[in-house]
């Protein structure tokens, strides 16, 4: 048996034990008896006039006041309480349904016949038999909440009798707002005159209580801060809230250990044995419970599908629109695939919610549901609540925000626009925007499946197959619908693409996850020995299919494993990317009007999106410089875990980012968009892209990354920091003479590059937030390093060409420019000719192409 130990919620219960007062040996026998007595002959005249309702707790109504019948059975069972949102305040950007917490709780008996309700987080582990789980015992102690007065006894149905309106109504961590939640609106005390009950259901597995609390809000000066409306017109807001108590199963549900080659949701403890030589961290991924019907068992074991005992069901809000409806519900139902690889059947359905049903609740937490947000907010999300004792997940509430759509359609008019005359619209008709909710809607499952994203899916497609209609009817393009790899942005409009196959679908890497995750092993085979047996069939199965890679979360350096990008090679990617974008853009001003009537504001919005997009395209290829492939491995495995990404590739990136972005985007710069939005911020938009970019090339953190890497691999030639730096420097730059010109994207380019590398030499000189701050963080990381002496290096040799130059040049704003930076570079490192020319020594890399042989080869 396992002894789990932390902090859990308890309601404690203790009576005398055969007369004996344990906490006070001098108290009188007789009191304690005849107290004890009493409150059992109590029962039936406590609840004489109550009404009751029967289930996990029994719960009585005594006029005003609410009582828990709590049996004995329950006692030292862990039951977890999720507490939701039911109605929310308007401009709280918080919606019904949305969790406010999670815990998990425990009856417990404790001294002076009273009950304790106790916090818990599973924190460490050791099996009982083991004696150091006695050490593991006496460091864990988990703490008391709340102590409850046992009312009355139910000797018939041993059972106990505690009020429970005081607490509820009350001001605690477990049914109501935490500290951090009430300070996030502004909040302060609970009003307690204007709080109250407003129902209590209770169910065979869960009870569940509604109540309105109402608070006093703070009001503050603080602009960071936006006060409710609410708070403002009254002082005070009211929300209504839910508290699921959901009993946790007596026999956790078999774990299943976590592999880092697998993208799934885990939790972990630390376990303690005799045996050990190290403290184990002991991982589990999170899972729904899938189990056979009893009579389907040796099917099962034949390799037959079979429907599971008990099947994974998601109910659509019923304030979803109607006519969304069934495209959630196949959103929800294309997971039945990748369960049918698993070896079950039906595994997962969707329904919609029934109407009039006493029985249910959109709160209920043993309900899932896909909840229907009015909001503004362009977002959607799948959590799932889990049992930290197993990871098994016990349900799931998904958030759908109605502006969603609003996203979805200018990611397809501008990813898909140049090959789908369906997106050439600024409202796409009903069976278009159904298919984008479905695919949203699958995505989202995926997680409240206990999926990770996996944004290196994607990088499992070669470029060129991306246009290659057979290909992607087979295959897609991406391997998984967990990727943010959106729609087919590589597709042109010459290779005909079906437009079904521009958009993502469970594919591959789903298939398998949910085949690794789901699929039963033996009973009887030792958790220790599945391990080893689930890791060998990670290890075998992506050698065999590399698709089948889990590529991270996009949190590393690794380039592969990007978000909102496609293909295995940046640059090629994204050069179709922007061929696409050019195509569209000369057309988005007519595709948006929807109405003679409409100004400019749909226009405004669509064109953000054409430059975000352009953006995206920038960084996907700016990750290479410095990049670093990590593909984490097993001992058994051959091969590295960190590789560096090639030279050859890295300037093939910095080519790409000079035809792209260091050379004005002209087709993005267009008069007629420009002169009819009405955002200022727009009009700069495609400057200030430039300027992250270089920001991003001249940060501390890439440039020491470069000089690790330019030390370990020295043997592979790796792309060295003084060599990168010579090369940006001559794209920004070029050869100074006298026919030497500057236009204003040049010069604003320019100054970005002087700006950063000052920053880069003394990161104290930032200004601005924003620069100050990256500044601030690139100090740590180039402290004691070369990149600092670099950086002078580079200031003063750039100083001694401007000053070389200056008197040659004929064109005012070039040498108002040259002037400005010259006394930039002065101001931090003085006035020397203590350096070599920049530029006059360099010999031009071929590998950095320039702008017509780039095209030139792109075209071939």
């Amino acid at each position: 048996m396992r002894l789990f130990l932390g902090i859990v919620v308890i309601f404690c219960l203790t009576t005398s034990c055969g007369g004996v007062n344990l906490f006070n040996k001098n108290a009188k026998k007789d009191v304690s008896e005849t107290k004890v007595l009493s409150k059992a002959k109590a029962y039936d005249q406590l609840l004489v006039n109550s009404s009751t309702t029967n289930g996990l707790f029994d719960v009585h109504k005594v006029d005003q006041k609410y009582y828990f019948e709590i049996p004995h059975d329950l006692l030292n069972r862990e039951i977890l309480v999720v507490t939701r949102f039911i109605k929310t305040p308007s401009g709280a950007k918080s919606y019904g349904g949305e969790k406010l917490g999670e815990n998990t709780i425990i009856f417990e008996k404790g001294p002076n016949n009273n009950l304790f309700l106790r916090i818990s987080t599973l924190v460490s582990a050791a099996n009982e038999d083991d004696a150091i789980s006695k050490a593991v015992n006496n460091s864990n102690i988990t703490p008391i909440l709340e102590s409850f007065e046992i009312k009355a006894n139910n000797e018939k149905e041993n059972s106990y009798v505690i009020d429970v309106t005081k607490f509820i109504n009350s001001e605690n961590p477990l049914l109501a707002l935490s500290t951090s939640q009430k300070d996030s609106y502004k909040l302060t005390s609970l009003e307690s005159d204007k709080s109250y009950i407003k129902e209590i259901s209770t169910f065979p597995m869960n009870t569940e209580i509604r109540t309105v609390k109402t608070y006093k809000a703070k009001s503050t000066s603080s602009k960071n801060k936006k006060e409710l409306p609410a708070a403002i017109l009254a002082g005070v807001v009211t929300l209504e809230i839910n508290n699921s108590f959901v009993l946790l199963p007596k026999e956790p549900m078999r774990k299943r250990y976590y592999d880092t080659r697998v993208g799934y949701f885990a939790s972990s403890y630390l376990e303690y044995g005799d045996d050990q030589q190290k403290v184990d961290r002991n991982t589990y991924i999170h899972r729904w419970r899938l189990e056979p019907k009893t009579e389907d068992i040796e099917k099962w074991k034949n390799g037959e599908l079979v429907e599971p005992k008990k099947p994974i069901v998601y109910y659509i809000d019923p304030a979803t629109p109607k006519k969304w409806r069934p495209y959630l519900i196949q959103g929800i139902n294309d997971w039945q695939v990748a369960f049918e690889q698993a070896g079950f059947k039906n595994a997962i359905v969707g329904k919609e919610w029934p109407e009039n049903d006493p029985n249910m609740s959109l709160e209920d937490a043993r309900f899932s549901v896909l909840r229907y947000f009015a909001s503004p907010s362009k977002n959607a999300y799948g959590p799932n609540i889990v049992d930290p004792r197993s990871g098994e997940i016990l349900e799931s509430h998904i958030g759908w925000y109605h502006n969603l759509m609003s996203l979805l359609h200018s990611w397809y008019m501008i990813q898909a626009g140049a090959v789908d005359a369906r997106a050439q619209n600024m409202e796409f008709d009903s069976e278009l925007m159904g298919d984008l909710i479905r695919f949203v809607c699958a995505h989202e499952v995926g997680h409240t499946l206990g999926l990770r994203h996996n944004m290196g899916a994607s990088h499992a497609t070669p470029v060129e197959k991306l246009r290659d209609a057979e290909w992607l009817e087979k295959n897609g393009h991406t391997s998984s619908i967990m990727d943010y790899a959106r729609f087919n942005y590589v597709a042109q409009p010459e290779d005909n693409i079906p437009v079904k196959d521009l958009m993502p679908r469970i594919g591959d890497y789903d298939k398998w996850a949910i085949q690794w995750g789901y699929s039963r092993m033996p009973e009887d085979l030792a958790l220790v020995d599945e391990k080893e047996l689930m890791s060998q069939m990670v290890t075998d199965s992506i050698a065999a299919n590399k698709r089948l890679w889990f590529g991270g979360e996009g949190r590393d350096f690794d380039p592969r494993s990007q978000t909102e990008d496609l293909g295995d090679d940046a640059m090629i990617a994204s050069n179709y990317g922007i061929l696409n974008l050019q195509r569209i853009a000369p057309c988005v001003r007519d595709w948006v009007k929807a109405r003679n009537s409409d100004d400019y504001s749909n226009l405004d919005d669509i064109y953000k999106a054409l430059v975000n997009q352009y953006s995206d395209y920038i960084f996907h290829v700016t990750k290479n410089i410095g990049g670093i492939y990590v593909t984490p491995k097993t001992m058994s495995e051959e091969g590295e875990i960190y590789r560096l990404v090639p030279k050859q590739t890295q300037k093939q990136a910095l080519a790409f980012l000079n035809n792209h972005i260091f050379k004005e985007p002209k087709w993005l710069l267009r008069n007629d968009i420009l002169n009819a939005i009405q955002s200022p911020q727009s009009k700069e938009s495609v400057t200030k892209t430039m300027e992250s970019v270089m920001m991003n090339l001249l940060g501390g953190s890439r440039l020491s990354r470069m000089t690790f890497i330019s030390e370990r691999y020295e043997h592979e030639n790796p792309y060295r920091p003084e060599e990168y730096i010579d090369d940006l420097t001559q794209l920004v730059w070029g050869d100074m003479n006298v026919f030497y010109q500057t236009n204003t994207y040049k010069r604003k380019l320019q100054k970005a590059y002087v700006s950063n590398m000052i920053n880069l030499y003394k990161p104290e000189e930032a200004d601005g937030m924003v620069e100050g701050i990256l500044a601030k963080l690139s100090e740590g990381y180039t402290s004691n390093t070369d990149v600092r002496s670099l950086a002078l290096n580079n200031l003063l040799s750039l100083q001694t060409n401007i000053k070389r130059t200056l008197p040659v040049m004929t064109d005012r704003l070039t040498i108002a420019h040259l002037q400005y930076l010259k006394r930039e570079i002065e101001n931090v490192v003085g006035d020397t000719d203590d350096a070599r020319p920049l530029f006059e020594p360099l010999i031009r890399d071929n590998s950095i192409q320039s702008e017509g042989e780039q095209s030139e080869g792109k075209e071939n």
